[in-house]
């Protein structure tokens, strides 16, 4: 973290503040709403402490139905200037790692003052979205409230109640009528992700790697695949940011977007269509490229997170900029949505807590709180610090592979190539779902391409997973039958 410019330690005067702190920011007003007595539930990892939003839904004349996705006000804990908002401003983001997580903001704050923790009540912003049968909002608003959570709940809980796969979670049974409310939340979050893919919001599926402890003892890493719940959740923080970036633009205020331009390797992305005997337009067409992986989801649904992870690192990298009012911006190529911040991760994400305060001054009527050039320094930050953080948690997950393949030196995997320039060629393997470098075979590979190699090294101290290409023939490609 160091080496990447990331403070790893909450300094003594960080600390000396958030043991300052005397509870949780409740300041009563009439321009705060007391929402405390609606059925609020988050939805989030196992073990997640650091709640940043609740939801719930209530169906209107018509057939629209009313979504409240309340985000937890941290802006009203930590001002700027502070040693608490140096620290998040310099970090930008929480770091998790397969060693420790890294919050962003001091643990008192972000798993208990500033979180939306059950049975506690928590000031929180509101984005109050109007949804139509066919998954378009229609309206949105966003405002402060005072809100109280009834229920913690999980995302594999959750999604297998959701698939009749198992019976509703106890914290959910424990609510009178949440049953029902998760399951119109269901039915409008998959309106709104239909609509979205019609549009070309595109449909990628990976196999993310989560690390799995005995004890102290690290055993395993094992993929964590998306499923119902998150995709619920995904779908309303989707809206949820998509009104607070109107709300800015209505008020006449700049706002941080979140953006991922068109990709440049485009061309490159054509060739795996193409392989695949798709033929996908000269120019990037997010509509194109969703029809294309919806097509390949249903025909080879064991390949698919192979093509999408080699999509997605073709694809690049999102970005903050800064879209200042009545000046058009770029769209988020594979949201497909134009009107796109980040704001509903605020104990975790510092652009979150910058937006936070844009929305407040907003509705205070006052000036924003940063210069359009400070604003500006800020997204390009944001953007450096979440790639720097992003590099360390992959560092990190290296070195927890290079443990488990210690013992298994001059074994043969079936691979993927997920990155190849100047400074080298990188492959991903499928059990351990891990990356290493191709030290030996590199030659005319590219993006995507599929083949056999051999473990030659580990490090464990500095991450490196060191493979050389195998004589032997390469696994056959997606739609042939080759499982991943």
């Amino acid at each position: 973290m160091l080496e990447r410019g990331l403070l790893p330690d909450f300094s003594p005067a960080v600390i000396a503040e958030a043991n300052a702190i005397a509870g949780p920011a409740l300041e009563p007003g009439p321009a705060i709403r007391d929402l405390r007595g609606l059925p609020w539930a988050s939805i989030d990892n196992d073990d997640s402490r650091d709640l940043d939003q609740l939801s719930i839904a209530e169906p209107l004349p018509g057939g629209d139905v009313k979504v409240l996705v309340a985000v937890a006000d941290v802006a009203a804990t930590v001002e700027i200037g502070s040693a608490i908002d140096a620290h998040a401003r310099a970090n930008t983001t929480s770091v998790y790692t397969a060693a420790q997580v890294f919050p962003m903001l001091p643990e008192r704050l972000s798993t208990d003052l500033t979180s939306l923790g059950e049975g506690q009540e928590r000031p929180a912003l509101v984005m109050e979205i109007t949804v139509a049968k066919d998954g378009s909002v229609t309206e949105s608003d966003v405002y402060r409230a005072v809100v109280l959570n009834r229920a913690k709940l999980a995302y594999d809980g959750v999604a297998a109640w959701l698939e009749g796969a198992a019976p509703a979670p106890a914290a959910l049974s424990r609510v009178s009528g949440l049953d029902d409310q998760l399951r119109i939340q269901d039915r409008v979050a998959q309106a709104m992700r239909s609509l979205r893919h019609q549009h070309g919001a595109l449909s990628l599926q990976t196999l993310e790697a989560r690390p799995v402890f005995e004890a102290d003892e690290l055993t395993d890493l094992r993929p964590e695949e998306k499923n119902r719940a998150k995709e619920l959740i995904e779908d309303f923080m989707i809206a949820a940011n998509g009104a607070t970036a109107k709300y800015l633009e209505a008020k006449g205020f700049p706002s941080l977007r979140r953006v991922l331009r068109s990709p440049e390797r485009w061309d490159r992305i054509r060739a795996l269509a193409a392989a695949l005997e798709k033929e996908l337009p000269p120019e990037p067409s997010s509509r194109a490229l969703e029809e294309f992986l919806t097509e390949r989801r249903l025909a080879d649904p064991a390949a698919f997170p192979d093509l999408s992870l080699s999509v997605i690192k073709l694809l690049g990298s999102g970005e903050y900029v800064v879209e200042l009012p009545g000046r058009g911006g770029d769209e988020h190529f594979g949201l497909a949505v134009r009107d796109y911040t980040h704001s509903t991760a605020p104990n975790r994400r510092y652009p979150d807590l910058a937006t936070q305060r844009l929305l407040k001054a907003a509705m205070a009527g006052g000036p924003p709180p940063y210069g359009n050039e400070e604003l500006a320094a800020l997204a390009r930050h944001c953007t450096e610090q979440e790639d720097n953080a992003a590099k360390v948690e992959r560092r990190v997950r290296k070195s927890a592979a290079a443990m488990l393949l210690a013992s298994r030196i001059g074994e043969r995997f079936d691979a993927l190539v997920t990155g190849a320039a100047a400074k080298g060629t990188w492959v991903r393997i499928f059990r351990p779902p891990v990356e290493g470098k191709l030290v030996q075979g590199s030659e005319g590979l590219d993006v995507g391409d599929r083949l056999r190699v051999r473990l030659v090294h580990v490090d464990v101290q500095r991450g490196f997973i060191d493979f050389a290409r195998s004589g032997e023939a390469p696994p056959r490609l997606p739609g042939q039958g080759q499982s991943g």
